[in-house]
């Protein structure tokens, strides 16, 4: 299986070159505000590092979010070029899904912190959502919070959740979602769990 994968949906950038099964990871923790000015070169060096030609990708795959709504556009925007580019199908993996996979098991609450008593968060019994994408206030966090356990990839304010790492998780949920790999490229489109503050301002 080979695969390219991305996610921006965060401050940190996570490209993944994946040939034959092995994977070549660039992670940069702290690429707020740069991932338009990083991503493709990020892209061509992993793939150039993993030996991996993007005529030989089977399909590239991207995290459509919850997350930052700048990022989401980047990834999902340069995703869609590529697979146009290249005749390529796509896969679209959440954020929640790179931290639900990383194979902790059981049930799982999966929160990304949107500042300002805001939160994203998506339920999981093992790898089956039990709990759609939401926004929630922290409020309503504690009140459905009962019986499972918070993890995050980021710290989250108000709230001890165990991390996880989001980059293994990502390449967890990839393999595991691969059969959902489409030639629809309509169907790669941001997850946006509430609108943007400009849209809310209107």
């Amino acid at each position: 299986m080979n695969y390219i994968a991305v996610d921006t949906s965060g401050k940190n950038l996570t490209v993944i070159a994946c040939k034959d099964g092995k994977s070549q990871i660039f992670y940069d923790p702290d690429c707020a505000l740069k991932h338009s000015v990083t991503l493709m070169n990020a892209v061509e060096s992993t793939a150039e590092k993993a030996g991996l030609d993007l005529l030989a990708v089977d399909f590239f795959a991207c995290v459509v979010g919850a997350g930052s709504f700048t990022g989401i556009r980047i990834g999902v925007a340069t995703i869609k070029a590529l697979c146009f580019a290249y005749g390529k199908p796509c896969l679209s993996i959440t954020s929640f899904d790179t931290m639900a996979y990383n194979k902790i098991g059981g049930k799982l609450l999966t929160v990304i912190d949107a500042k300002h008593n805001g939160y994203y968060v998506c339920g999981y019994d093992d790898e089956k959502i039990v709990i759609e994408p939401s926004y929630l206030t922290g409020e309503q966090l504690n009140a459905i919070k009962k019986g499972f356990k918070l993890i995050s990839s980021e710290k989250v304010s108000g709230f001890k959740c165990k991390d996880v790492d989001v980059v293994q998780g990502l390449i967890k949920a990839i393999e595991s979602k691969k059969e959902s790999v489409t030639c629809d490229l309509e169907s790669l489109t941001p997850l946006y769990v509430r609108k943007s503050q400009a849209e809310e301002g209107r």
